[in-house]
């Protein structure tokens, strides 16, 4: 695919919305459908990379109450053609079709591969990839069971998402510090993952969330790991404009 030189590709990710409670996460929601306003005559397409919300479930006959914002934003962008793609990140990887139905977004449950002007991309949340972290791993198996999805829609609502908003407010906490800065490149890793795929294969850019921090980071001469940042402090966002990609700040 070819990007033509008055359109960008626009990355972001980790707008936890719902945390830490209805009123901060209305004025994040009111930012991100403002940037997304910004960019729609420059958008070629949007890749939201995982972690839309703090916690997302979908049941048969139920919709977890907000976001009508974000959603109206998101119907309106590809109602004018605008593609959207959503890739599934930790905290709301039970998707079950209402994006597809609903906002005609493609969703991703595992990273994939683009190419735009002669440029490779590997594009995912990054929860569970490179070594490490098997206490996760084994509950991402869990998490993502078909039999395992199906016992918990039968939790009434109200009880199942209050549950679940506690446990996800547990994860966040216990990252702590670690979440917001860069551990070198031995210990990030996203960055080993992403050094043993180009040991097998070129790719110009993997962009990842997930990690909550900025990071635009060389891996070789023509080869680079940008990680998206966040939208609860950062308010960080990637763009490709054909040529290379940028990390940029929304003000």
């Amino acid at each position: 695919m070819e990007v033509s030189p008055d359109k960008k590709i626009y990355f972001l990710s980790d707008f936890h919305l719902g945390a830490p409670n209805p009123q901060e996460s209305l004025l994040r929601e009111k930012k991100i459908v403002s940037f997304l306003e910004s960019i729609k005559q420059q958008a070629a397409a949007i890749f939201i990379v995982g972690d839309m919300f703090d916690f997302w479930y979908e049941y048969r006959q139920v919709v977890p109450k907000g976001y009508v914002r974000i959603f109206g934003k998101l119907a309106e962008l590809t109602d004018l053609g605008i593609p959207i793609h959503f890739f599934v990140g930790n905290h709301d990887m039970w998707m079950r079709g209402y994006f597809e139905n609903e906002l005609n977004i493609p969703v991703y449950f595992e990273p994939k591969k683009f190419e735009w002007n002669n440029k490779k991309f590997f594009i995912g949340h990054g929860d569970g990839l490179g070594p490490g972290d098997h206490g996760y791993k084994f509950l991402k198996s869990i998490f993502r069971n078909r039999i395992c999805q199906w016992l918990f829609g039968l939790v009434p609502p109200a009880m199942a998402i209050g549950t679940a908003n506690y446990f996800s407010r547990k994860s966040r906490q216990s990252t702590g510090a670690e979440e917001y800065q860069f551990l070198g490149e031995d210990k990030e890793w996203l960055v080993i993952f992403s050094r043993e795929m180009l040991a097998k294969e070129h790719i110009d850019y993997f962009i990842f969330g997930h990690r909550h921090v900025p990071i635009d980071y060389k891996l070789n001469d023509k080869s680079r790991y940008i990680n998206l940042g966040d939208w609860i402090t950062n308010f960080t966002y990637a763009e490709f404009d054909g040529t290379s990609v940028q990390l940029q700040t929304w003000q």
